[in-house]
């Protein structure tokens, strides 16, 4: 390709080859700036779509006569796109037992208007999870104990976070792998008094992990350690 020059040449500079690297990176960022500007992000006057993808989720408080269904339903932003995401639009919660009707509708509708406006919406889950009942709290399954309804909700979504990317799923490394999975071994050679809260997954004697509330704490060399999330007094 050819350009004709009209004008007379005064002086000319040869770009080296970081000069070059430097203009080449300069145009990607400024490319992917320009991308960035028409990502579609999660905002209230985003008009809903006649169809969302939901998920339903079903638990059953042992305080309640009925089972309660959770459905989330998440909208598709810049489908088809490397920036594509799931975000939460609304929530729905069906249950027979009609005495929790009004705050189920109310928190439904709350939830789902902050699910709307965008933004960081994984506080949530913290603040569900720290309401506590002033009647007391029940285990719910895999001996994780629940301080009322509206925290195991905000476990519910916790899940759902963590399934569509919002909240990043804590992973052990293989060490801390390794270390509980020995101190599980030593400690199920031992005899301990059973708790008639534990499962069967953890060993019996085990008692409540305040991080996880999970009942999955065990006394190894005079340190007590979580054999489900990790966590250890010791460090």
């Amino acid at each position: 390709m050819s350009i004709k020059i009209e004008k007379k040449i005064v002086g000319y500079k040869v770009a080296t080859q970081e000069q070059q690297e430097a203009q080449a990176e300069t145009n990607q960022i400024e490319q992917q700036q320009e991308e960035e500007a028409n990502v579609v992000r999660m905002h209230e006057r985003l008009q809903r779509p006649e169809m969302l993808r939901g998920t339903t989720y079903k638990i059953k408080p042992p305080v309640s006569d009925h089972a309660m269904y959770i459905t989330i339903n998440d909208i598709v932003l810049n489908q088809d796109t490397e920036y594509e995401k799931y975000r939460p639009y609304e929530i729905f919660i069906n249950s027979k037992n009609l005495d929790h009707y009004q705050w189920i509708v109310a928190l439904t509708r709350v939830l789902s208007s902050v699910f709307r406006k965008g933004g960081d919406v994984a506080f949530l889950v913290e603040e569900l999870k720290a309401v506590f009942d002033p009647k007391g709290g029940y285990f719910a399954g895999e001996g994780r104990f629940m301080p009322s309804i509206i925290a195991e909700l905000g476990y519910v979504i916790e899940r759902h976070f963590k399934s569509i990317g919002i909240i990043s799923s804590e992973v052990l490394d293989e060490h801390q792998k390794e270390l509980i999975e020995k101190k599980r071994q030593e400690f199920e050679n031992q005899d301990k008094q059973t708790d008639a809260f534990v499962n069967q997954e953890f060993p019996h004697g085990s008692t409540l992990c305040g991080q996880c509330n999970t009942v999955a704490v065990v006394l190894m060399d005079n340190c007590e350690t979580c054999l489900n999330c990790g966590y250890s007094k010791c460090g």
